[in-house]
């Protein structure tokens, strides 16, 4: 059995002989959505992208600890390696930082984002990036529609169709890849979320709407189906109390996903708040987020897999707080 953190990277997250490399490049971008906030974010094109056929896009929260190719994560690695195998369609990979709005402290965004880190003792980067990332609203991704994938698009043929089209991030950009998902499926459809912060951070308690992280298992089983495919990952040890506890709110979320008949799937181990787990499996995620991906198609309804169909929901066991 593994220890709560021995998760080891794989051969699909090692660079292998006669695998294309594809390129990398770093931009910078400041926000008319999110004003005076700048952000770098670096794009990675596989090698057997061509101009004349539009490539599939995936974008990355906290880019920076994605695109590092001797990082925990890997990712482009892990894209040349499936890419090469036909395990994932060709696809161009947005890795997106969180913005800083320190040198705009004249503005609304900046006024919010200091008052919330006021509030609960967190710094102004830290403050932005959960501003960006855990608000439950169409913000952050009509930033990515109108801002950056508009940006990108400028220089690459993408893919328009949601079919097309997936988003990952971890923690507090977990619940960020599922909200632009939630918010615009139109956009996305695929969406990955590792450790993802379900959880009342950016919860608008003096607003007439509410809406919270903690809201996402009542609002998926209450709201109109979404047309998306998800990929949760948690783990036992993943125990964050300052805004609640991430691993039963994930908990919660796979199971409302069950009961709402998603195509979803749980990975629930035994780390804690960390990549381990998530960078381990990223090889496997992939090639399960773009299953029986066609690229002469746009569209497709996304169905709950018969193998999960025939699985209970998850249950919890209670053991002493004192255990091992």
């Amino acid at each position: 059995m593994l220890a709560a953190e021995d998760y080891p990277l794989g051969p699909d997250s090692q660079r292998q002989p006669r695998v294309p490399k594809g390129t990398v490049t770093q931009h910078q971008w400041t926000s008319k959505i999110f004003p005076g906030t700048v952000r770098d974010y670096w794009v990675y094109v596989p090698a057997q992208y061509d101009a004349a056929k539009p490539a599939c896009v995936m974008v990355f929260q906290d880019g920076a600890g994605y695109v590092k190719e001797d990082g925990a994560i890997r990712a482009t690695v892990v894209f040349d390696n499936l890419i090469h195998k036909g395990d994932m369609p060709v696809t161009i990979g947005v890795f997106i930082n969180p913005g800083d709005i320190s040198e705009a402290p004249g503005t609304p965004t900046y006024k919010f984002v200091k008052g919330y880190g006021d509030k609960w003792k967190r710094d102004l980067k830290d403050s932005m990036r959960s501003t960006l990332y855990d608000t439950v609203s169409d913000r952050y991704p009509r930033y990515l529609r109108d801002e950056i994938l508009a940006e990108v698009s400028a220089k690459y043929n993408l893919r328009k169709d949601a079919y097309s089209r997936g988003i990952t991030g971890l923690s507090s950009g977990g619940i960020c890849a599922f909200n632009a998902a939630w918010q615009m499926p139109e956009q996305f459809s695929r969406v990955i979320s590792w450790i993802g912060s379900f959880e009342s951070i950016q919860w608008k308690e003096d607003s007439a709407i509410p809406d919270g992280g903690q809201d996402y298992p009542t609002k998926v089983l209450r709201e109109p189906k979404r047309n998306i495919r998800v990929w949760l990952q948690d783990g036992s040890n993943d125990l964050e109390l300052r805004y609640g506890s991430w691993a039963p709110a994930n908990i919660r979320m796979a199971n409302a996903l069950k009961m709402a008949n998603y195509d979803f799937h749980f990975s629930f181990g035994k780390g804690s708040h960390n990549t381990a787990h998530g960078s381990a499996e990223f090889p496997e995620e992939m090639t399960w987020l773009w299953r029986d991906y066609d690229p002469s198609k746009t569209e497709q309804v996304y169905e709950m897999e018969a193998a999960e169909q025939a699985k209970p929901l998850f249950r919890v066991a209670i053991v002493n707080r004192d255990a091992e």
